[in-house]
């Protein structure tokens, strides 16, 4: 028995291992290392479609436990308004950060009566905030933000299929900060042909 056969039994070793586990997390950790450790031997062989199998299995795993290691997250959306103690606290706590990200947008310039506020929240955390005036069922955005751990469109994920339930069907951002068009473009926001961009919900 040479050395590349030794490779060979050890990845092979490793894949059957991997069977055993009553954990999914450890199956995948097991298993990807056989499947990197069979695709070199099946490279030195050379079998290569046994090595194309192979690294497409270790990609495979390597999507799940990316996937695993994510928490899950529920976040809850609830309506509020301008001058409220949370908000105020959350505009003036995230000031330094909202200002880099939407530079044009001044809080005291909102009409508390003219103006719909959502936060949303990760259990007791803040994760989001929306702020916005209404016609009719469209909400033209003055801010749209995410707290910086949540920065991954899984706030505005949560965020805009709440939206309908609260009588909002679309939502304009009439100007688009540049930190900002990638975010609306993973989003669904359309360019509107005056700069603006929209979003059917």
């Amino acid at each position: 028995m040479n050395w590349i056969e030794i490779v060979g039994y050890v990845g092979s070793g490793l894949v059957l291992i991997s069977m055993l586990m009553r954990s999914v997390f450890r199956l995948r950790i097991i298993n990807l290392a056989g499947s990197i450790i069979f695709s070199v031997y099946a490279l030195l062989i050379p079998s290569y479609p046994t090595a194309i199998m192979n690294i497409c299995l270790a990609g495979i795993n390597i999507y799940y436990l990316i996937r695993m290691s994510k928490p899950v997250r529920h976040f809850s959306v609830y309506e509020d308004s301008m001058d409220s103690a949370w908000v105020t606290w959350l505009l003036e706590h995230y000031r330094e950060d909202i200002a880099l990200h939407f530079p044009d947008f001044k809080a005291e310039a909102m009409n508390s009566a003219d103006t719909r506020v959502f936060v949303v929240l990760q259990e007791s955390e803040a994760a989001g905030l929306l702020i916005g005036t209404p016609e009719g069922d469209n909400l033209t955005i003055a801010l749209d933000y995410a707290t910086p751990v949540y920065r991954d469109c899984s706030v505005g994920t949560a965020l805009y299929a709440a939206l309908p339930e609260k009588g909002i069907h679309s939502l304009t951002m009439p100007h688009v900060p540049e930190k900002h068009q990638a975010y609306l473009t993973r989003m669904g926001f359309e360019q509107q042909a005056d700069g603006s961009a929209k979003k059917t919900l």
